[in-house]
């Protein structure tokens, strides 16, 4: 019975199709006479003897192995089966689409900043796309080693280097640290050259590599908002007064607390301190003309009393020079008690 057991024909297929799964391998020691090959969509099929890759087959449908694919293997294709022998060859089945994957950062990435001696703490989420391409070094690098690869296994590779590029290329692409956002783009290319050049090791390509949005500790995020409500409201004054009268207009403010005096009371200071900004605007001109026609009367009357204050001959002054009063030869002044000679 065991003899004709083994001259069974099997199906090589991968039955247990799983979209997670990278690549699988046909687990069966041996190819018996008139087996059959299924390939499925999304599927390669790649045969495998002693190591060596002797034809990779990409078309789906059914093949008789013996008529269809030994003729195509590059070293077997003289394989005869014997009479109580089968073929001793590896079959690995490779999903051929392309993975979608969504990463994020495990811990914050502390990246250098001068605003922070620490670093900045910042996490970031994504995702990246990659499929295989090279079966070459695939099947040398993984699958020659292992019964099955998957999409976690290829995750868990790229997250632990991921830290290391995101605090490189932040710190050579982010322009603006509280911003990161808008260089996301650069970020996200300069990560995805980086992380493909790592993946073809093992023959994996990485076509696509996304930040979809960079995340600050709560602290900062909330300084990152106030600040850019304070950039678009332009000014600060007219938007604490406006602020202050809806709080109490809408009544979130109750007369006769605490916070509306004070709040009433800075409305008032703030409001007089416009309306002392407009009386010094316009009491600064008329001031500053009054002092020059003053200035100018002054100048007039003292170049009047000048004129008359001192005798030609160099003698006493007529007129007091301190208070203007008339002097009667007296060498102080009889009215204010200036020296006069």
């Amino acid at each position: 019975m065991v003899f004709f057991k083994n001259q069974f024909a099997n199906v090589v297929e991968w039955e247990e199709f799983r979209d997670d799964m990278i690549f699988w391998k046909w687990s069966n020691k041996e190819i018996k006479k008139g087996s059959k090959l299924i390939i499925r969509p999304g599927q390669d099929a790649i045969f495998v003897h002693n190591g060596r890759i002797e034809g990779i087959f990409q078309d789906e449908g059914d093949y008789n192995i013996d008529s269809q694919i030994i003729p195509f293997l590059s070293t077997l294709k003289g394989f005869k089966f014997g009479f109580n022998s089968g073929m001793r060859v590896e079959v690995v089945f490779v999903n051929t689409k392309e993975f979608t994957v969504r990463w994020g950062t495990q811990n914050p990435v502390m990246i250098p900043t001068p605003q922070l001696p620490g670093g900045m703490p910042i996490r970031a989420n994504g995702t990246f796309v990659f499929k295989v391409k090279d079966y070459v070094t695939f099947i040398d690098k993984i699958a020659g080693v292992r019964e099955s690869y998957l999409v976690d296994d290829v995750k868990l590779r790229i997250t632990s280097v991921l830290d290391s590029l995101l605090m490189k290329w932040i710190s050579t692409e982010g322009k603006d640290m509280f911003n990161l956002q808008a260089n996301a783009a650069e970020i996200s290319r300069g990560i995805r050259e980086d992380l493909d050049m790592e993946l073809l090791d093992i023959g994996i390509t990485i076509s696509g590599f996304q930040v979809m949005s960079f995340n600050y500790p709560p602290e900062i995020q909330a300084m990152i908002t106030k600040n850019a409500s304070h950039s678009m409201i332009g000014d600060m004054g007219r938007y604490q007064q406006a602020s202050m009268i809806d709080a109490i207009s809408s009544g979130k403010l109750q007369s006769g607390g605490m916070a509306a005096d004070a709040a009433g009371m800075m409305m008032g200071m703030n409001i007089a301190k416009e309306m002392m900004k407009g009386m010094n605007g316009d009491g600064g001109q008329q001031g500053g003309n009054g002092s020059g026609s003053g200035q100018q009367g002054s100048s007039n009357a003292s170049g009047q009393q000048g004129s008359g204050s001192a005798p030609s001959g160099g003698g006493k002054p007529n007129f007091c020079p301190n208070c203007g009063a008339k002097n009667e030869g007296a060498n102080f002044c009889p009215n204010c008690g200036q020296k006069l000679g």
